[in-house]
């Protein structure tokens, strides 16, 4: 993904210290330009982790509704909190996965955490974005790399036996059993 961190001469800008990037906060808004490709892609119904002025879809979550608390269908956006409730959030996007929803996260790229390997390794896919986010109206890009880990929903199927050489499981269409 193509996000302008790069000066022609393809060195990475010079990453300034501020609040922004310390750990005094861990509201990193999500790009525009990065969630409009993504959102073209996957079409989101749900932002999951929120605030009323950065909203990326028409039905989200904020921090006073606690969407680690709410059920999570359809396709689902997450940039979550960088803090420490983190873990709480990834591990949500894996069950919310399991019971059908699919969720595209905007991630850290913390390989050497324990929610990285317990979570993030069962993630269908796992885009390690080129140079560093610039989050929200920030002037300098953050100081650490960044992932876009896609949890696709993982439906029940309908299945039906048949019988030939060997017993095999065959899905068929939900609707359309005889």
């Amino acid at each position: 993904m193509d996000n302008d961190l790069f000066d022609n001469d393809g060195t990475a800008e010079n990453v300034i210290s501020s609040v922004h990037f310390s750990s005094k906060t861990d509201n990193w808004p999500t790009p525009q330009k990065l969630f409009d490709e993504l959102h073209s892609e996957f079409a989101f119904t749900l932002d999951v982790c929120a605030a009323e002025d950065n909203a990326k879809c028409s039905v989200y979550f904020t921090r006073e509704c606690d969407g680690l608390k709410q059920t999570w269908q359809g396709v689902c956006w997450m940039n979550p909190p960088y803090g420490r409730t983190i873990s709480h959030w990834v591990r949500k996007a894996h069950e919310s996965s399991l019971v059908g929803a699919t969720v595209v996260c905007l991630l850290p790229s913390r390989t050497d955490t324990h929610w990285w390997h317990e979570y993030v390794t069962k993630a269908d896919e796992i885009r390690f974005v080129r140079g560093r986010v610039r989050f929200g109206n920030a002037t300098a890009s953050a100081p650490f790399p960044s992932a876009i880990v896609v949890f696709r929903g993982k439906r029940p199927v309908a299945t039906r036996w048949t019988r030939g050489v060997f017993l095999r499981r065959v899905s068929e269409p939900k609707g359309t059993r005889k």
